[in-house]
């Protein structure tokens, strides 16, 4: 073969990838520049904390920056929206929860099918939420709660870290389960929401482990119990919701998309080192400090659980006759 004939061949191949809207050495050198991480959540809440440490861990060992983005607001939506309309190039990713899997039945109008628009990378942890109340509240138990807020319809109200998240939708199912009546206000954010409680200007949240734990144990808010069918490991003292309301459960899962069409080979590498992360004592320990247990899946697997989520959520979103414009 010539010289001028093995330059025509690499010239093809070149505008080829070019054409895909890959460049042919995307993969073998990446990252190679900063890569986002659109966060749907505020700074300081659950999420955004999950973020920052494996964005830490990953910026060490790529030797390359990972840029934790807030993108707040329509129950992490604008976030997905933004995720989803960038180039499939593996330079932004968008952080995964439960809010992903209940918006696809509990939005009526969404710009995108997740589920179709992206590329599972790789699971992170589990999380449960937890039930915690205002100290104002007359209640210590879940079942005293119950009672106080049907002896008081209408006039208990409790936050969520907005519309679609698991915060909200644990409490609608809840509603559901216990036939009460509680009057939703959404925030952006957890973070923005306890103030609010702590004031008693709204009286609960079902917010996920770690910020709910740390104002627990701050003494700011009283725990009630832990939306996982059985008690979770990290908070042994405090009751599953299940002990009280048979059946009840709220799981939830942390993990990495990105936008449809992002090559394989970049996904591979990431779902690799997701899973080193996750062997890692040093962040392992930092996710048990916020109750988080560590969960690495392929990206088939993740996949999976992402559209069994989906599924499940839509069964809880007409159970609880819920529903967002």
């Amino acid at each position: 073969m010539t010289g001028f004939l093995r330059a025509a061949i690499a010239g093809v191949a070149c505008l080829l990838g070019l054409a895909a809207g890959i460049a042919p050495s995307s993969a073998a050198d990446y990252p190679n520049r900063p890569v986002h991480w659109l966060i749907g959540f505020a700074p300081g809440g659950p999420v955004d904390t999950v973020a920052r440490i494996v964005s830490q861990w990953l910026a060490e060992h790529f030797g390359q920056q990972f840029v934790v983005e807030n993108r707040t607001g329509s129950g992490g939506n604008i976030a997905a929206a933004a995720a989803i309309a960038s180039p499939p190039d593996g330079y932004t990713l968008l952080f995964v929860a439960p809010n992903n899997a209940i918006s696809t039945s509990l939005y009526k109008k969404l710009p995108y099918d997740f589920i179709r628009d992206t590329v599972p990378v790789a699971n992170i942890m589990q999380l449960t939420n937890m039930l915690v109340v205002s100290n104002a509240m007359p209640v210590k138990t879940v079942q005293e709660f119950i009672d106080y807020c049907k002896a008081n319809p209408g006039k208990v109200s409790y936050a969520s870290s907005g519309n679609g998240t698991s915060v909200h939708m644990s409490a609608e199912l809840f509603k559901a389960m216990t036939k009460i009546d509680m009057v939703h206000v959404p925030y952006r954010g957890s973070a923005l929401a306890f103030p609010d409680i702590i004031s008693d200007k709204v009286q609960l949240i079902f917010d996920n482990l770690p910020s709910a734990l740390e104002q627990a144990r701050g003494g700011s808010v009283r725990a009630l119990g832990v939306t996982s069918p059985q008690r979770w490991p990290g908070v042994p003292d405090v009751p599953a919701i299940a002990e009280t309301v048979p059946g009840f459960e709220s799981v939830g899962f942390y993990g990495i998309s990105a936008p449809k069409g992002t090559p394989p080979e970049i996904v591979e590498i990431l779902n690799k080192a997701i899973g080193e992360a996750l062997k890692d004592p040093k962040l392992v320990a930092r996710l048990a400090d916020i109750g988080g247990i560590p969960k690495p899946m392929t990206p088939a697997e993740f996949g999976k659980l992402v559209a069994d989520e989906t599924e499940k959520w839509r069964k809880v979103v007409e159970f609880a006759g819920v529903s967002v414009d």
